[in-house]
């Protein structure tokens, strides 16, 4: 059979790959628990003698990433390979002392009679894109109940989404005013 990619070039992006930063790379001193900063070696690509090599490196605290952007870079450079990066969003890091979270769990224990769990996830949120535009905002990031979400299986509990909207609701109603 034809070959895609030389013997000695299949072996060098092996290595390459295999050195190449995969998985956690930084846990949040903040948050325990809460993974900062992760990279995912997503997809491989061979086609017509090239070899491509699809990353996504995600941080809430954009240095990190651009460190692990370069550990990476780094691993292909190593053999060659070039490296370019495209698509990213900034970080978000929470706020556990912002007033509006704040205003929202007073509403939910108000509403429900008991404390609103909160957490951080490890994934690209929209608070990192529009905190990037207006970096003095106050936000959180809540919704209704996902299920298996970015997969094909991803679902939401439609009963959750009446829940939602009534704390949003409530909760601008009771938003403190900014000064």
């Amino acid at each position: 059979p034809a070959q895609i990619i030389p013997d000695q070039t299949a072996r060098k992006i092996v290595r390459a790959v295999y050195a190449a930063p995969n998985g956690v790379w930084a846990m949040s001193d903040s948050m325990p628990g809460l993974v900062e900063t992760s990279s995912n070696l997503a997809i491989f690509k061979a086609k017509e003698g090239k070899a491509e090599v699809h990353c996504l490196l995600r941080s809430m605290v954009d240095t990190a990433k651009t460190d692990m952007g370069t550990a990476l870079a780094c691993c292909f450079a190593n053999i060659g390979a070039k490296s370019s990066f495209s698509g990213a969003y900034p970080g978000w890091q929470p706020n556990m002392e912002s007033p509006i979270l704040q205003a929202m769990l007073k509403t939910y224990k108000e509403m429900y009679g008991k404390d609103a769990e909160v957490k951080a996830i490890h994934a690209g949120l929209e608070c990192g894109i529009l905190g990037g535009h207006y970096p003095h905002w106050d936000m959180i990031s809540f919704g209704p109940t996902i299920r298996s979400p970015h997969s094909p299986d991803e679902r939401c509990l439609i009963p959750t989404v009446q829940k939602f909207w009534d704390l949003l609701v409530e909760t601008l109603k009771n938003a403190p005013v900014k000064q």
